[in-house]
């Protein structure tokens, strides 16, 4: 490796300043894992790292720099050491039984951004933090700190008491004081969510959590989300804001009071009711947060809010699916199938994604705290740390440094190709995606070959997404081979021989991959704390990362034409695989996508990750339902001389005084209540729990050129629509 220098066994550090001593015994305690007979702190004056203080750099700004055989080491604190620290190891490379550095190890470094942090709060709530000690916290900390962080947000009582689970070892607020003073240690600020409760006025709310603060080591900044949760109006909330703030400057004169313009659904006004609040220009308030749930976009938000209140982004990296930024949030196109059996919080590397989404958010904003749940998005808390820092880093280069760092000794090249390779595995039909395959063999190569992978985390969490990627696929091929043979018997009169087929087993390969997730299901949770499961693990819920709840889950029609089948017998099964038949339109939002140009910003109300729903009464057509105040689509190839009859399936949820209106063209073919006439025959036949569906005449001249141009609106409850026929 030419232009590299190298190191070996006898590595020596010695520290030349005392805010060093800690960062130094920390650095040593890394290279010993990483090196064998590694010779540990030394005293010497030539030794091959010297870390040294110089107070005229910044807390978040360090130097590395060559000097004689020495690498010297910069900074004005024990923060700035750690970053020289992850510098190092992120630049190290395995070398002839020691190790070699990178050339991009060397040179000045100062952050892109202010605020860089990501939140890792001690409640039942997240996949994996409650299960940790404060052990296992320190070591999160300092991993996440090597790569840039400064900032990390804790949660005090979820509605003001306790909610403790089984695999908690601490009180959440006993936690929270205990690690203030970790944080300190490590010059780590510390922002605490901290939502409002039911039932407060802004004295009882400043005095409950004055008691709290006052008990912190540490703590610089506070976050009170304006809705999710919350539903004061935009007023009380800025005035809560402000009473909050003056009781925690008295603890904590220096900590920052961040109002989240996420506006309550019940209050359709909050986002103007908020800027107009906020043009006093209240000088408790330090800076807005732009988050889920905003009440305006970051674009206008930052227009019409005072240019004297920064504005932190909130980026959820942790959610797939019924979140602000789902898989392809621009398309919003993950395919039901892996939607389903991958559900919302399954480790989820997107590095591609979120470095775009990095790209047309950075100009607003004055840096990040993450909203995260777990480590499923380990890799994601990643590459957002990173680009916060340096600000050009590209999506590759903060990949190849995770490698680096948490497989060194291993192929780390090759593993960050298989980390993009498990985002590409999410591109179209699983059925139809090769990727799947080769990524899988990529991890079991690389497994082979480097066998002390299998004691990592980090590696073990990859494949196990890339052995459920190659599940999903496999059964998605088997169960539309069976369909396809079933469909053929069925159309013959071979009903019997049609269910038959439908009820084959799964083959022994198949069988064996299945095992072996449980296998790494079990290795995570036992070494990390990951929770997969809600009944064995402990999950939340099945949404929150607990992937055995919803891999099993139907991906096709099979499981529900079997249900039909033991519900009404086996005479006419043909229909359910022809839903569509007779229509001369059919448009699914699970199956179809949604087209292009919406209003707003509309929401997935995805059905089939959720066992209690997807378990045989739902055909994958009702996968996914649109929800927003509209809904535009355009049916083509109908004829412009006929008039049709419009069919509509809605999620069954319904709102007095709802008013549903319906456009076609230019005419309005429906104006009335929320659904209006009911389909009782297609209900008979293909009905299904928690949906209605409805008929609308569309009259002749509503197609034009071959097109029907259809608006639904409805202002209140919104328009829940799953599927359109046109008959």
């Amino acid at each position: 490796m030419s232009g590299i220098k190298r190191y070996h066994k006898k590595v020596s550090i010695m520290s030349k300043a005392s805010s060093a001593d800690f960062a130094a015994e920390l650095f040593c305690r890394e290279l010993c894992e990483r090196i064998p007979g590694f010779a540990g702190l030394s005293a010497e004056q030539n030794a091959d790292f010297i870390f040294a203080c110089d107070d005229s750099l910044g807390r978040d700004s360090f130097r590395i720099a060559e000097k004689g055989n020495s690498v010297i080491m910069y900074a004005s604190g024990i923060r700035g050491f750690i970053y020289c620290a992850g510098r190092i190891l992120r630049s190290a490379v395995k070398d002839d039984g020691g190790f070699a550095l990178l050339p991009r190890a060397f040179g000045s470094f100062s952050p892109y951004k202010e605020i860089r942090g990501h939140q890792l709060g001690y409640r039942t709530t997240p996949n994996t933090y409650d299960a940790w000690s404060h052990d296992d916290y320190l070591r999160y900390y300092l991993e996440l700190m090597y790569f840039g962080m400064n900032t990390a947000e804790h949660i005090p009582y979820e509605n003001g008491k306790s909610k403790r689970n089984p695999l908690m070892k601490y009180d959440e607020e006993e936690f929270l004081i205990e690690t203030s003073g970790v944080m300190d240690k490590l010059d780590l600020d510390l922002s605490l969510w901290h939502p409002n409760y039911d039932g407060e006025t802004d004295e009882s709310a400043a005095r409950v959590r004055g008691r709290l603060y006052s008990k912190l080591k540490r703590l610089d900044h506070v976050f009170i989300p304006g809705g999710d949760p919350g539903k004061l109006p935009a007023a009380d909330f800025v005035s809560r804001c402000r009473a909050v703030s003056k009781e925690m400057k008295k603890s904590h004169p220096q900590a920052k009071m961040w109002a989240s313009a996420q506006a309550p659904h019940e209050i359709p006004t909050w986002g103007e009711d908020f800027v107009k609040a906020m043009s006093d220009e209240p000088e408790e308030i330090y800076g807005i947060i732009y988050g889920p749930n905003h009440a305006m976009p970051l674009d206008e938000l930052c227009r019409r809010i005072s240019r004297r209140y920064p504005v932190r982004f909130y980026p959820d990296i942790t959610h797939n699916v019924r979140c602000e930024y789902p898989v392809h949030f621009e398309k919003d196109d993950w395919h039901y199938a892996l939607t389903t059996c991958l559900g919302r919080e399954c480790t989820n590397p997107r590095p591609l994604e979120y470095a775009h989404l990095y790209a047309i958010t950075r100009n607003y904003v004055c840096g990040s705290v993450s909203y995260s749940e777990g480590i499923t998005d380990d890799v994601n808390k990643v590459l957002w740390s990173c680009l916060d820092y340096s600000g050009n880093i590209t999506a590759e280069e903060a990949i190849a440094d995770y490698c680096r760092l948490f497989f060194f000794g291993a192929d780390t090249d090759g593993i960050a190709r298989l980390i993009f390779m498990l985002e590409e595995n999410w591109t179209g039909s699983p059925a139809q995606n090769g990727t799947i395959d080769k990524t899988y063999e990529g991890f079991v190569s690389a497994l082979s070959e480097f066998p002390f992978l299998g004691e990592n985390w980090r590696f073990v969490q990859l494949f196990m997404r890339a052995q459920c990627d190659k599940l999903v696929r496999e059964r998605l091929l088997y169960e539309q081979g069976l369909l396809i043979e079933a469909e053929s018997l069925f159309a013959i009169g071979k009903n019997d021989e049609g269910l038959a087929v439908l009820g084959k087993d799964y083959p022994g390969e198949y069988k064996k991959l299945r095992e072996d997730i449980e296998i790494s299901a079990r290795f995570l949770f036992e070494r990390i704390g990951l929770q997969s499961e809600v009944e064995r693990y402990f999950a939340d819920n099945p949404e929150r990362g607990a992937v055995l709840n919803t891999i099993d889950l139907p991906v096709t029609d099979r499981a529900f034409i079997l249900r039909k089948a033991a519900e009404n017998g086996c005479e006419d099964l043909l229909k359910y695989f022809r839903r569509s038949e007779g229509a001369a339109y059919h448009y699914s939002v699970a199956l179809d996508g949604v087209p292009d140009a919406q209003q707003g910003e509309p929401y997935h109300n995805f059905m089939g990750d959720r066992p209690a729903v997807n378990n045989g009464t739902l055909p994958t057509a009702l996968f996914n339902v649109f929800d927003n105040y509209t809904f535009l689509h355009t049916a083509r190839g109908l004829d412009d001389s006929r008039s049709y009859k419009l069919r509509a399936v809605y999620l069954d949820r319904r709102l007095e005084g709802a008013r549903l209106e319906i456009r076609a063209g230019n005419h309005t073919v429906y104006s009335g209540a929320q659904f209006g006439e009911a389909d009782e025959e297609f209900d008979r036949v293909y009905g299904n729990p928690g949906f209605v569906s409805a008929l609308y005449d569309i009259p002749r001249g509503c197609v034009k050129s071959g097109e029907l141009r259809l608006e639904f609106s409805e202002p209140t409850m919104g328009v829940m629509i799953a599927e359109i026929f046109i008959l």
